[in-house]
């Protein structure tokens, strides 16, 4: 639930203004009769937009909002005025204010104000998320069989607002299929995504970050803080390391997956909440589950729909692609010119197994083979030594695959090698390759999807 904070030393305008704004927008509100108790009401509760009066007596307007920048308040602010002094409005925008409207203004308007401040403040919340995981990550590249049989269940899912446990090793990309859930949910999509590590969260803090808590609930709790489940409401909360979270807070969450509510620390108010909950681990969890370290129940609650990531060592024949994504990717963040891979230095990587991180593994390494050299293309030479000739081992995969699959996929990846040598010329590979002619070739490519794009 939206929550606006109208701050004016007039009584009557205020609650004027707060019944309006519950009656038209729907939003909580709160009233503050000066600027000092509204920077008090700031430091208290978890306010979504101000409502802003600039002509007080004693903090005005204008010192609210030069002491929510000093203090790193980000609330959205509006200012409404009755004197019609623009030049004023136009100054309080200077020092952070969103806007500003005239007092006169129909409370549809001022409600329109208000989503159009709270969808910037998602919008830069989201800019901020790209550019921090520029080149760190990718979409979900890739035409094997295995991607595509991930991608059409993806699809299948996404719109059903029921839990997703999505089960994958480190690296494999368990959290792009989290955001594709996310960008293919409908509605949801146009809300926020939140993401959680709960491996990562300190044992005393988790219940804080995931349900919030109220002010004075323990020490350090200065001020009103929403949890991840309000923050993900409407949207899509992504709890990722889902094994890692400890017992207390995992009755919590079975809790709130049955009852659709949270209850802050310290609080006594059920708040509803709508998240769509996307789980990730990269456990057994029902070993876990037999070994007393995860909730049966829980797990049942998670587990409606289950998406595998396969690892990259059973779709190798992908490698290619990702390989480009992560040059360009990359040599984007660092401000060089692009690079390509020699034949023989994809194949070495095609070879490999990326056993230990897999996707992000592969993205670590072109990272590094960037970085290690000025030429434009990228040779044998600059494959880690490591890597160079560790040719995988038929059979060495742990995961049981059918005969008509690890065929599929070994062809897969001798086309794509043929055609990477020669320089993706058709005729010449289906001539390398010993096929009858180039329509041959064609054939074989349009089954496995392969095409340079």
């Amino acid at each position: 639930m939206t929550l606006v904070l109208v701050v004016d030393d007039v009584p009557a305008m205020a609650e004027q203004y707060a019944y309006d704004l519950k009656r038209v927008g729907g939003y909580e509100t709160l009233i503050a009769g000066g600027g000092a108790q509204a920077l008090d009401t700031l430091a208290a509760e978890s306010v979504d937009c101000v409502i802003l009066d600039l002509e007080m007596p004693g903090v005005d307007g204008f010192e609210v909002l030069r002491t929510m920048k000093e203090r790193g308040i980000a609330t959205p602010v509006i200012v409404y005025t009755g004197t019609g002094n623009y030049d004023r409005c136009v100054q309080a925008i200077k020092l952070g204010a969103y806007n500003f409207i005239d007092k006169s203004e129909s409370m549809e308007r001022v409600v329109l104000e208000v989503e159009n401040a709270l969808e910037k403040v998602r919008l830069v919340s989201e800019v901020e998320a790209l550019r921090r995981d520029l080149g760190t990550g990718s979409p979900l590249i890739g035409s094997s069989a295995a991607m595509l049989e991930l991608r059409e269940t993806l699809t299948r899912v996404a719109p059903i607002p029921s839990p997703v446990l999505v089960v994958g090793e480190s690296g494999s990309g368990k959290e792009l299929v989290a955001r594709e859930l996310h960008h293919l949910s409908g509605d949801r999509a146009a809300r926020a995504f939140v993401a959680i590590n709960s491996a990562a969260l300190p044992e005393n803090l988790v219940e804080s970050e995931l349900f919030g808590h109220e002010r004075g609930a323990f020490t350090g709790a200065s001020r009103t803080h929403k949890g991840a489940f309000e923050i993900a409401s409407g949207g899509t909360l992504f709890l990722d390391e889902i094994a890692e979270l400890p017992t207390p807070a995992q009755a919590k969450l079975l809790r709130v997956l049955e009852e659709d509510q949270v209850t802050r620390l310290g609080g006594e108010r059920a708040i509803k909440v709508d998240a769509r909950v996307v789980a990730a681990t990269n456990r057994d969890l029902e070993a876990e589950v037999e070994a007393g370290r995860f909730r049966r129940d829980l797990y049942y609650r998670l587990n409606v729909h289950v998406l595998r990531v396969p690892p990259l060592r059973e779709r190798l024949s992908d490698v290619p692609e990702l390989v480009d994504h992560f040059l360009a990717a990359t040599c984007a963040r660092f401000g060089v010119r692009s690079k390509t891979l020699d034949a023989a230095a994809l194949e070495a990587l095609m070879a490999c197994e990326w056993r230990q991180n897999n996707v992000r593994e592969l993205r670590n390494i072109i990272e590094r083979m960037i970085i290690a050299s000025e030429r434009e293309t990228l040779t044998l030479d600059q494959v880690p030594a490591e890597l160079r000739g560790a040719a995988r081992s038929p059979g060495s995969d742990s995961t049981p695959r059918t005969f008509q699959e690890l065929k599929a996929e070994a062809e897969r990846r001798i086309i794509i090698a043929a055609l990477e040598r020669n320089e993706w010329h058709i005729t010449n590979t289906a001539k390398e390759l010993g096929l009858a002619d180039h329509a041959s070739l064609l054939k074989i490519m349009r089954r496995h999807s392969l095409r340079r794009d």
